[in-house]
C-alpha cells in the first residue's frame, strides 16, 4: 500500500494536467486553504467568489506543499513562483474529475446524507460509530457545498472501508450532480424543515430538492427516509422514482424498519432502545436532545446497511459528544461558587432545529434559584414567512419554562411582541452587546442556550463566555477514534463561495 494519498502520474492522468517542473513521487494530502496546508500535501487554487487561491501560492509552498494545481489562464502571472505546477483548464473541474477517480478506485462503503437539519451531527455519529468496524473518511466540518464535496471525495484513502459525505443545498438542482459523482450506498435524508425556505415555494419543493439525493445512488441502494418526518412519502415515491427499490425508514412510526422502542431523557444525556431491522440495541447518549436520537436511528440503520456490526456501533455511539456550535454542552465554574451550564448551538439555526434546542434547554437540570435563559439570534433565509416563523417559537419557549431571552439580530424582533409577559427580553444589535448583559445577570445554577443563523456570529459569545470561565473538563475521552482517517478542524477555506 502507497503511504501517498496519490501518486502523481495518477493525479495527471486523472485531471488531465501538465506538469511544470520537476514532481515529486506523489502527495499525502489536498488543501484549498493556504492556511490549512502541510507537507506534501497539494494545494488547489480554487478562484472562489471571495478569494481566488492563486493569490495564495506564494504562502502554500512556504507552509511545505508539494505540488500546486493551477489555471492556464492564470500562468503568465506567476512567474515569482518556482515550484512544481500541475496546469488544467479550471482548477475546481479538475477537483471533480480527481474526486471521480477517487470514487472509482474505492471499494468502500459510502453514504451520503442530506436535510434541513441534523446533517453534520448524523455525519459526525456515522464517522465516530463506524470506526469501531474499521476506517472511516469523512467530509470536514459542513464541506458539503460544491466544492467542499469534490474536496472531501478526491481526499478519500483507497484503501477506507466506510466513507461518508454530507450534501447540502439551498437551492433545486445543487445535490444532483454532488450526488452523482459520491454514488452512494445508503443516502439519508435526516428531516424535512423550513431551512432555506426564502428560495422555495413550501416545504414540497425542499423535499423535492433533498430527494435529488436519491438520484445517484448506486444499483441496489438503499434511501434512508424519516417515518415522522410529513413529508415521508413525498421522499418515498422520489426514490422509487429514481429506480431505487430499497427504500427504509427510521422513527417512532409504527413499522419503522429502524425503530424507536423506549426512549428516556435526562439532563446531560439520554437512553435509546432502538429495533434496527429486527435487533434491539440500546444506546447511552451523552446529550439529552430527542433530535440527536432521532439521528442515531438514521445511524444504526446506515450501519445495518453498510454491513457494519450495529451492536458494536451502538457501544461505541456512548462516547459521542455533540460538535461545536451544534448542542455542545458546557459546565462554567463560578468564582462565587456553582456553576452554569452553556449549550452551544451557535452554528446555525432554522424553525425546526430552534425548537429542538429549545426543547434541550427545557430538560436542563437548574442550580438553587437558576433560570432558562435563551440567546436567540435571526434564522436567515426564510423569505416572507420570516416574521411568523420567528414569532412562533414564544410558544415552545414558554412550555420549556424558559424565564429570560436575549434577542440578537433585526428578523428575530418579530419574537419579542410574541413573548408572553411572564417571560423578560431585551434587544441586541451584535453579540458583545447581548453579552455584556448577560454578563451582569447570569448567576450559578443558570442553563443557557446559544443559537442563530451562523451570520449572527452568536459563536463569539460563546468563545467570550469560555474566556471567562473555562469549562469544566469533560469525562468522556474526546481523543478521535482508533480508525478515523480525518479530523475536524474549525475552519472555513479563504475560497470558500458560501
Amino acid at each position: 500500500m502507497s503511504d501517498f494519498l496519490w501518486e502523481t502520474d495518477v493525479l495527471i492522468e486523472a485531471m488531465r494536467a501538465r506538469p511544470i517542473g520537476t514532481m515529486p513521487a506523489g502527495i499525502r494530502g489536498i488543501s484549498i486553504d493556504s492556511r490549512t496546508v502541510e507537507k506534501g500535501d497539494a494545494f488547489f487554487a480554487i478562484a472562489g467568489d471571495r478569494f481566488d487561491g492563486h493569490d495564495f501560492l506564494i504562502n502554500a509552498q512556504k507552509a511545505g506543499a508539494a505540488l500546486h494545481v493551477v489555471s492556464e489562464r492564470r500562468i503568465p502571472a506567476l512567474g515569482r513562483l518556482q515550484a512544481p505546477m500541475l496546469v488544467v483548464d479550471d482548477v475546481l473541474d479538475a477537483l471533480g474529475r480527481l474526486a471521480a477517480a477517487a470514487r472509482a478506485r474505492s471499494k468502500a462503503q459510502i453514504v451520503a446524507v442530506t436535510g434541513s437539519v441534523g446533517k453534520t451531527t448524523t455525519k459526525e455519529a456515522l464517522r465516530h460509530g463506524l470506526a469501531v468496524n474499521g476506517t472511516v473518511h469523512a467530509s470536514l466540518a459542513s464541506f458539503n457545498n460544491h466544492w467542499g464535496v469534490p474536496l472531501s471525495l478526491a481526499r478519500l484513502p483507497a484503501e477506507t472501508r466506510y466513507a461518508i459525505f454530507e450534501i447540502g443545498m439551498n437551492h433545486p438542482g445543487e445535490i444532483r450532480p454532488l450526488v452523482k459523482l459520491v454514488r452512494p450506498h445508503a443516502a439519508i435524508v435526516t428531516l424535512i424543515a423550513a431551512a432555506h425556505l426564502g428560495h422555495f415555494r413550501d416545504l414540497d419543493e425542499i423535499a423535492d430538492a433533498k430527494a435529488e439525493i436519491f438520484e445517484g445512488l448506486v444499483a441496489g441502494g438503499t434511501a434512508i427516509v424519516n417515518s415522522d418526518d410529513p413529508k415521508c412519502m413525498r421522499l418515498a415515491s422520489a426514490a422509487r422514482a429514481a429506480g431505487v427499490t430499497n427504500v427504509m425508514t427510521f422513527g417512532e412510526a409504527p413499522g419503522a424498519d429502524f425503530r424507536m422502542t423506549e426512549f428516556e431523557a435526562g439532563d446531560a444525556g439520554s437512553m435509546l432502545i432502538a429495533d434496527i431491522a429486527g435487533t434491539s440495541v440500546s444506546v447511552e447518549l451523552a446529550m439529552s436532545g430527542k433530535h440527536f436520537a432521532q439521528n442515531t436511528l438514521a445511524v444504526l440503520g446506515a450501519a445495518h446497511v453498510a454491513g457494519a456490526d450495529v451492536e458494536a456501533v451502538a457501544a461505541r455511539l456512548s462516547s459521542w459528544q455533540a460538535v461545536k456550535g451544534r448542542g455542545q454542552r458546557y459546565s462554567l465554574a463560578m468564582p462565587s461558587g456553582g456553576e452554569i451550564t452553556v449549550f452551544d448551538d451557535s452554528y446555525n439555526a432554522n424553525p425546526a432545529s430552534m425548537r429542538a434546542a429549545i426543547d434541550t434547554l427545557r430538560l436542563a437540570r437548574l442550580g438553587e434559584n437558576g433560570r432558562r435563559i435563551a440567546v436567540l439570534g435571526d434564522m436567515k433565509e426564510l423569505g416572507g414567512h420570516s416574521g411568523d416563523l420567528h414569532a412562533g417559537l414564544a410558544e415552545p419557549l414558554a412550555a420549556a419554562g424558559v424565564s429570560r431571552v436575549f434577542l440578537v439580530g433585526e428578523e428575530i424582533r418579530a419574537l419579542e411582541s410574541a413573548l408572553p409577559e411572564a417571560i423578560e427580553s431585551s434587544l441586541h444589535d451584535a453579540p458583545a452587546d447581548a453579552e455584556e448583559q448577560l454578563l451582569s445577570e447570569m448567576r450559578a445554577g443558570d442553563a443557557i442556550m446559544v443559537k442563530a443563523s451562523r451570520s449572527i456570529g452568536l459563536e463569539k459569545l460563546v468563545e467570550g463566555l469560555l474566556t471567562r470561565y473555562p469549562p469544566r473538563p469533560v469525562a468522556l475521552d474526546e481523543a478521535p477514534p482508533t480508525g478515523d482517517t480525518t479530523s475536524v478542524p474549525d475552519d472555513t477555506p479563504e475560497n470558500s463561495t458560501r
